[in-house]
């Protein structure tokens, strides 16, 4: 960080320390949104990992999201002690895990999961490896769906709540807290551990892309035969690709369970993976700036046009409906961004610059 930049940065964390503060004044409803935006930046930044650094298309993402969430869901709710009598006789009121112990389970299951995944798909590319991908995560959300026979894990489509709330330093972020008189929501507190989280995502990857591993990406993205006859061993890289990028998937997953309390197999369709994917290239494939913007205007987009749909909506009689309506307006939002910005929102400035003159 230059000097120059110091006072850009400054006044950014001012504003997004501040934001969630003033948002409140409106109600939950806006400050909820910035939630779920800050969980899609996790995911996109995730993704851009493996779509973005390696270029190893993955449609099957929301999979390692939906591990995240469960595996929280069951350590942090009663379930399994209600169906398992030995569960019950161990742990009466079932397990509750604290939050030092449940993200890193998260991100550990997860990064398993994407291994399992990477591990047989290491000589597919391009479109046999998108349909492999989305194979795999259409079998993650049908087993979720169907696991609650003869063994009740899931609960099915019913979903599992009553999940615990996230404690950290003994501030409970379930509930409002109040300092010096002034009353913090719920909601506001859980977008202060996102944002904390984002950042240091955001370090992480910025790491990443600078370090002789991210540079070993951009090589097999680029050309893998000539990246492999450098030397580079493309099979351990590309399973390193897909691990780390489901790691921020199962955390972003175990924060969206505890943020929701409940959790279910309709959060992770197919939708959700296509979505992400998305916001990776509509913000700019490998840039990190891009990304998250990307991921924040997709994500608060849907939102914001709840809004603006009804009123639309009576404009045509009420023939059309406002959900689908959203849906529309969303789509035309894509195609025009990728029509008159077909690199992202937010391209790399690197990507696809000619290679400098050589030297006489």
């Amino acid at each position: 960080m230059t000097i120059k930049k110091t006072p850009a940065f400054v006044a950014a964390a001012v504003a997004l320390v501040a934001l969630p503060l003033l948002a409140q004044q409106l109600g939950n409803g806006p400050v909820r949104i910035m939630d779920l935006a800050l969980l899609y930046v996790m995911l996109a930044l995730g993704l851009n990992i493996v779509v973005g650094y390696a270029g190893l298309l993955d449609l099957g993402y929301v999979a390692f999201y939906a591990v995240g969430s469960y595996m929280f869901a069951l350590l942090a709710s009663p379930h399994l002690a209600e169906n398992f009598a030995w569960m019950h006789t161990v742990f009466p009121n079932g397990l509750h895990m604290p939050i030092w112990i449940v993200i890193p389970l998260g991100a550990g299951l997860a990064a398993l999961f994407g291994v399992l995944l990477g591990a047989p798909t290491l000589k597919l590319r391009g479109d046999y490896l998108a349909i492999v991908t989305l194979g795999f995560g259409e079998i993650i959300r049908v087993f979720l769906n169907n696991m609650e026979q003869p063994l009740n894990i899931t609960n099915g489509p019913r979903g599992i709540g009553q999940i615990d709330s996230l404690q950290i330093l003994g501030i409970n972020l379930g509930r409002p807290l109040d300092v010096m008189g002034f009353r913090v929501s719920s909601v506001t507190l859980y977008y202060y551990l996102f944002l904390a989280l984002v950042v240091l995502f955001v370090v992480i990857c910025h790491r990443l892309e600078k370090s002789r591993i991210g540079r070993a990406w951009m090589a097999i993205r680029e050309d893998e035969i000539a990246a492999k006859a450098m030397g580079i061993n493309t099979r351990n890289l590309k399973l390193l690709a897909f691990g780390m990028g489901a790691t921020f998937g199962g955390v972003a997953g175990v924060l969206f369970a505890s943020f929701q309390g409940f959790v279910s197999p309709e959060s992770y369709s197919l939708q959700e993976s296509v979505m992400i994917v998305a916001m990776v290239v509509l913000g700019g494939l490998g840039h990190l700036p891009g990304v998250i913007l990307g991921a924040l205007m997709l994500a608060a987009l849907p939102e914001v046009l709840r809004y603006v749909a009804g009123d639309i909506q009576s404009l045509t009689g009420g023939r059309i409906d406002a959900s689908i309506l959203r849906q529309l307006l969303i789509a035309l939002a894509m195609i025009i961004i990728m029509l008159v910005r077909p690199r992202g929102l937010w391209p790399s400035p690197e990507h696809g610059k000619a290679a400098p003159a050589a030297v006489k």
